[in-house]
């Protein structure tokens, strides 16, 4: 006999939001090896704290085992060039001053 938890695993793709549409949906292009193209709608979690999510946004996506061209965002990811650039701009701040 298969158990619940077996039969229900969700898959967690890392994935690039390409569009924006309505009702808090995305489409969005995983990074797996077929790049797969899916329609992505928001969590609870998510749509609770009043994340802003975007076309160019990385994100965590869920996908159930029935229907693998609809997934549940779960996290946005922090973007890393920005952070880096102003990480990059404090510390020439810093040392301009000193």
């Amino acid at each position: 006999m298969i158990e619940k938890d077996e039969k229900e695993k969700k898959k967690i793709y890392e994935g690039l939001i390409t569009e924006s549409l309505r009702n808090g949906m995305f489409r969005v292009c995983l990074d797996n090896e077929d790049e797969d193209m899916i329609i992505g709608y928001i969590s609870g979690k998510i749509r609770r704290s009043f994340i802003r999510i975007l076309p160019g946004d990385r994100v965590l996506v869920e996908v159930g085992p029935y229907d693998s061209t609809r997934g549940r965002i779960t996290y946005r990811l922090p973007k890393k060039d920005k952070d880096k650039k102003d990480k990059d701009k404090k510390d020439k701040d810093k040392d301009s001053n000193n």
